[in-house]
């Protein structure tokens, strides 16, 4: 079995996850741009940390069979916080890197003016450097969220298509269906969905554009949850054909709208006495 976790923080777990990952089948991530819970208070950190997403998480991936991609933005929560801002003018010269596959993760916390705007500048960002956007729906008054974000896309530039809405449930999948977007859904064990939620939004709307995530975080969450919905499905009566679709094909080939996907993973270098993983170049 092979599985493609589209939206894990792996800033936040250990090397031994990305052992039990890659035992488990998961053969490529990728890592979006996120809050890292402690407020940032300057540009200058999120520079630190896209490029740590760019250039450590990949070789430290690397070292356990799995191929690592990014997306990069400013973030919904701290969007709103004018001394991160600047990070929106500065976001070009990282959108044009290799690794990144989309601008995420972009979208709305507390639906704010401030939102609104990093939201729309960086649907336009997503359209002007061809890349997909990964979109976060809020976590309280979710379909008022959705349906918000939902008209942001419609006036911007960028194609439905092109767009993956992320944190869906059932009360949200229906609208993010209709609106010709991407459905993305986290699974955690407490709370967002479970893997029987999981089986039960397949049965009804299909696989059509469906991708599956663990959005494994500093939180209480489980970066195995991708293998646990594939087993729950299998169980269910899907077929591996099913599986492998809603696992592997439908995240590469909406990651894949961005010309950028290297799934091949080089063999890694011996490791040096004494080190547990390999702590790369200058």
């Amino acid at each position: 079995m092979r599985i493609f976790d589209p939206h894990i923080h792996m800033t936040s777990r250990t090397t031994d996850d990305y052992q039990a990952m890659y035992a488990s089948g998961v053969r490529a991530l990728v890592e979006p741009s996120f809050w890292l819970g402690q407020p940032r208070t300057s540009p200058a950190s999120f520079y630190d940390y896209f490029d740590a997403l760019l250039g450590w998480e990949p070789f430290r991936a690397a070292q356990y069979g799995i191929a690592h991609h990014c997306t990069l933005a400013l973030n919904p929560k701290e969007a709103n916080d004018p001394r991160c801002t600047p990070v929106l003018e500065e976001l070009p010269r990282y959108l044009v890197k290799d690794g990144v596959v989309a601008v995420g993760e972009i979208g709305y916390d507390s639906m704010t003016p401030a939102e609104d705007v990093a939201l729309a500048t960086q649907l336009q960002l997503a359209a002007e450097y061809a890349l997909p956007a990964m979109v976060h729906t809020p976590h309280r008054d979710k379909l008022t969220g959705l349906r918000r974000t939902i008209d942001v896309v419609r006036e911007s530039n960028l194609d439905p298509e092109h767009v993956l809405l992320d944190h869906l449930n059932e009360t949200t999948v229906k609208d993010a269906a209709e609106s010709g977007s991407w459905l993305g859904f986290s699974i955690y064990p407490d709370t967002k969905m479970d893997e029987d939620r999981m089986v039960s939004v397949l049965r009804n709307h299909g696989t059509d554009r469906v991708l599956v995530n663990s959005a494994a975080d500093w939180g209480k969450s489980d970066p195995l949850k991708t293998r646990k919905v594939a087993d729950a499905m299998l169980a269910a009566g899907f077929s591996e054909d099913d599986v492998d679709k809603v696992l592997w094909r439908n995240p590469v080939e909406f990651y894949g709208l961005s010309g950028r996907l290297q799934l091949d993973v080089p063999a890694p270098q011996a490791l040096h006495e004494g080190n547990s993983i390999l702590r790369g170049g200058e």
